[in-house]
């Protein structure tokens, strides 16, 4: 059963003498760690939405970017959580570093990245992965596995010979915090939590969670 899987975590701590006041240079140290831990996908994160009846929904997207404005990835805006940031234009991101004992959750308000620095990172893409882009009605219902093969064939073929532009409907989503919640394992679930809140002069007011 589950629940006889029990762990104790010991490997770090999290503890405000080192943890510092800029809750983005933290986060920038503990992604170059997941990034150094050969974690698979360090850069996965869950994105947490809500759709139109208050519903909660999520799954997990892949960071793009980071800096100082906040976090980005890329889809299809006209998916399942394209539509509901349309709606309601707030998300929680969540990163799990198991091998670490690490957890963080970011929220904050979503807003479209301009249309050349989507431009710019959708040429970085893979040639097919950009065809990808074009290929799927992401979230829309298809009839079967065979359907989309058929879609891939003929917009390879479209594309042959020629440079995939970025579909317009294929853009970046940046999520601009207004709050880091770091969570550091310790033994005997007194775990380290400390939350970072955006204050409205622009600086950030540390404090300290219970487990």
């Amino acid at each position: 059963m589950v629940d006889r899987v029990r762990k104790s975590y010991e490997l770090g701590e999290l503890v405000e003498a080192t943890a510092g006041d800029d809750p983005f240079a933290l986060m920038q140290q503990w992604l170059e760690d997941a990034l150094n831990a050969d974690i698979v996908e360090p850069n996965a994160m869950c994105l947490a939405t809500v759709d139109a009846e208050g519903n909660p929904d999520a799954r997990f997207v892949l960071l793009r970017g980071f800096d100082e404005r906040g976090l980005v990835f890329y889809t299809n805006s006209q998916s399942a959580k394209g539509k509901q940031l349309i709606n309601r234009p707030y998300a929680t991101l969540v990163f799990w570093w198991g091998a670490l004992e690490r957890q963080v959750r970011i929220h904050g308000r979503v807003e479209q990245v301009d249309e050349a620095e989507a431009d710019a990172y959708f040429a970085t893409r893979p040639r097919g992965h950009q065809l990808a882009a074009w290929v799927s009605p992401q979230s829309e219902l298809i009839p079967d596995r065979n359907w989309l093969e058929r879609r891939a064939s003929e917009v390879e073929q479209e594309f042959e010979g020629r440079e995939v532009p970025r579909p317009p409907y294929w853009t970046g989503y940046r999520l601009v915090p207004d709050s880091f919640e770091f969570w550091q394992g310790r033994r005997n679930r007194l775990h380290d939590r400390l939350l970072f809140t955006r204050q409205p002069e622009g600086g950030w007011k540390r404090a300290r969670l219970a487990p």
